[in-house]
């Protein structure tokens, strides 16, 4: 029961689409993630994934659409939704989503974080 703040998380990482523990409730896991450029298409067949953006800004990509995202913005993912985040410069973002979640879904790869790191 400590207090986390979030600028501080921050400063301790600089690697990009690496996502980062921060805390952990009820079989969901809160991360911080800093991002730029753009991630693979993916879906996650069983779970919702939260984005809240903590500095700067990027674009989740959907098939159909894309939704703009600033400071203090929020974005819900269903799962089953195909989509990908794309950043023109470095954002940060709040991830709240199942441990099972893992950030390249189903399309797997190089991007792949099976374990994050805590911070």
């Amino acid at each position: 029961m400590n207090r986390i703040n979030l600028a501080e998380k921050l400063s301790l990482f600089s690697t990009r689409w690496d996502p980062k523990i921060v805390a952990e409730l009820n079989g969901q896991q809160v991360k911080l993630v800093k991002i730029e450029g753009e991630f693979v298409w993916h879906h996650h067949e069983h779970e919702d994934e939260l984005f809240l953006v903590v500095q700067g800004g990027f674009q989740m990509q959907f098939r159909d659409r894309n939704v703009d995202l600033s400071e203090g913005d929020l974005i819900v993912v269903p799962r089953g939704v195909e989509h990908r985040p794309v950043a023109a410069r470095e954002c940060s973002i709040l991830l709240f989503e199942p441990a099972t979640t893992m950030n390249t879904g189903s399309a797997g790869g190089d991007r792949t974080v099976e374990r994050p790191g805590r911070i």
